[in-house]
């Protein structure tokens, strides 16, 4: 009788431990930082810019809706910015020194502190799809260059020609920037309005023609679901015109990606090599873990005091395991967005929005 009543004991415990969370299930996004301003912004480009951030929020939280993981979120919910021209990920990644489309990703889900890497890749169609696979398939965090496509490739994902990436704004962004000898982050100010907006929202190649100022595109996805699981995941194409197989922040665990139920989950954008020297992600974290400190005064702490001290731009996504939202950033912009479990939604782009 007493062996009955420990293991009505434990299956009380376990009920316990498995809270259902589907009252707090949210989803935030961003697709980048920088000098976005209204006075660089044409109407019909804030139109198709808000429209793929809605689609991003609304694929990734019908994820959470169904019973999805946070990681599943993340996936789709990125995947529908790697699939748009308009930011810097996937399809619409700037171009190296040598005119070459090199791609990041990292994913990190919070439960078991497991994440995945890819870094240098230039055939993966979804970037954050490989990075996916080097989490749940392979004993390693992260891969990068020709393993990496390799590994994807074995995977059965999606292999695309490098072509597959190439567009012509990206293309002149960097004979832009060899031109006047420097790295852009992102790309620079081009005052040419759009003409053109294609009927499923997105801008024709052609007429993409950017207006906003220098821009950090990267675009990124922090989730809870209703298992109580946090995921943060990021994916990139860093920056125009750089050369020797540089890598960012956004697949380094810990500066642009970083997941932990006990604290919270962040998707970085901005000047990597400065996210990577302050370890942005996880400072935040560890901020709430070792100071007691709430999302957001720990986010804010990081964003808005140290990152400026020490001269860097950018900002992140970030989110707690109660579906507390964090959004700070220090450039004039930053394309964002949250859904939350009580149909609350909203997408932002200026810094006066809130």
């Amino acid at each position: 009788m007493k062996f009955i009543y420990l293991i009505f004991l434990c299956l009380l415990a376990q009920a316990a431990f498995a809270q259902d969370y589907s009252d707090k299930i949210t989803l935030v996004i961003h697709g980048g930082a920088g000098t976005i301003t209204r006075v660089n912004m044409t109407p019909e480009k804030e139109t198709a810019y808000r429209e793929v951030l809605n689609t991003a929020l609304r694929n990734g939280y019908s994820v959470l809706q169904k019973g999805g993981t946070s990681v599943q979120a993340v996936e789709a919910a990125i995947m529908v910015m790697e699939d748009s021209p308009l930011f810097n990920a996937g399809k619409g990644a700037v171009f190296t020194n040598e005119g070459k489309n090199e791609l990041d990703a990292a994913i990190m889900e919070g439960k078991t502190l497991k994440a995945g890497a890819m870094a240098g890749v230039t055939t993966i169609k979804n970037p954050i799809r490989g990075a996916i696979a080097v989490m749940e398939k392979s004993p390693h965090v992260m891969m990068a260059g020709k393993g990496a496509d390799q590994f994807a490739k074995e995977q059965g994902l999606q292999i695309v020609d490098p072509s597959y990436f190439y567009t012509e704004a990206r293309f002149k962004a960097l004979q832009k920037a060899k031109e006047q000898e420097k790295i852009e982050l992102d790309h620079s100010e081009n005052k040419k309005e759009i003409k053109k907006v294609s009927k499923t929202g997105y801008v024709e190649e052609e007429e993409l023609i950017f207006t906003e100022g220098k821009k950090f595109g990267t675009v990124g996805c922090v989730a809870l679901d209703k298992f109580g699981n946090l995921a943060a995941g990021t994916s990139t194409g860093g920056m125009t015109n750089k050369k020797y197989g540089r890598i960012g922040d956004a697949p380094i665990i810990g500066a642009g990606t970083y997941a932990n139920n006990t604290t919270c989950a962040v998707s970085a954008t901005g000047h990597g090599e400065f996210f990577i020297r302050s370890v942005v992600a996880y400072d935040i974290s560890s901020l709430m873990e070792y100071k007691g400190l709430s999302l957001q005064d720990a986010a804010n702490a990081v964003v808005m005091k140290k990152l400026v001290e020490r001269g860097g731009e950018g900002g992140v996504i970030a989110l707690d395991r109660n579906g507390n939202i964090a959004m700070p950033f220090n450039s004039e912009g930053m394309y964002r967005g949250f859904i939350k479990s009580d149909g609350k939604s909203q997408v932002m782009i200026y810094k006066d929005e809130k």
